[in-house]
């Protein structure tokens, strides 16, 4: 079965989060802090990470920058009490898979952590594809952006919103084909999502992610990928 790690400081939220993971069949362990969950990551394969941002030794951001540095694939989660859209992209940008806000709903989270463990098993059997875009060359396989030996990883909603643009290549995709062919669920006008996958992206591809000339905004639209 899947082996969970959550990095938690909360007892009872960590406990609440064990017990249903294990009602579900995963197997769970847990660390109390960053560098608790490094090790645990690193002693024994792990399938997903839960972590929460506001840790006692170590900021959650460093510990995903940490584990995408080591070269650890597994889709990470976030969880934190802070919302805002900044945090949300920080996290994104540094190879989050996704960023769940507190309070959340516990069937919410599992739905979440099924569908992050699906992805990832079918990113490990499904070939994907590299090409370049700008001087950086992308690789969807290994699910980073190289610039030289300089790596910096992408998390997988990343990784599908560049396939599916690359796909496209020139023409703007709209926002709700992206939420609907990566995502699986519709999106309204006050849906976030893909905007801020867009955000971190740019950053991550773009010479001037204020000016970007690969990534594009098709107004009223979607996003449209240049190379």
């Amino acid at each position: 079965m899947p082996r969970v790690v959550i990095i938690e400081d909360e007892p009872d939220l960590a406990l609440a989060l064990r017990d249903n993971l294990e009602f579900e069949g995963y197997v769970v362990v847990h660390a109390a802090s960053g560098a608790a969950g490094l090790r645990l990551v690193d002693e024994q394969a792990t399938d997903l990470v839960l972590l929460d941002l506001m840790l006692p030794d170590i900021d959650g951001f460093d510990v995903c920058r940490r584990l995408r540095a080591a070269g650890h694939t597994m889709p990470i989660l976030i969880l934190s009490a802070r919302g805002q859209e900044i945090d949300k992209v920080r996290g994104l940008e540094l190879g989050a898979d996704d960023y769940v806000t507190k309070p959340f709903s516990l069937r919410e989270l599992l739905a979440r952590v099924r569908a992050a463990l699906r992805r990832a098993t079918q990113l490990a059997t499904t070939p994907r594809g590299r090409f370049a875009v700008g001087g950086r060359e992308v690789d969807l396989v290994r699910q980073v952006v190289r610039t030289g030996k300089r790596e910096v990883p992408l998390g997988y909603y990343e990784s599908e919103i560049l396939r599916v643009l690359h796909e496209h290549m020139g023409q703007a995709v709209p926002r709700a084909e992206l939420l609907e062919r990566i995502w699986g669920v519709g999106g309204g006008p006050a849906d976030r999502t893909v905007d801020n996958h867009i955000v971190s992206l740019r950053r991550k591809l773009e010479p001037d992610p204020a000016k970007p000339r690969h990534i594009l905004t098709a107004h009223a639209v979607g996003y449209k990928l240049v190379v």
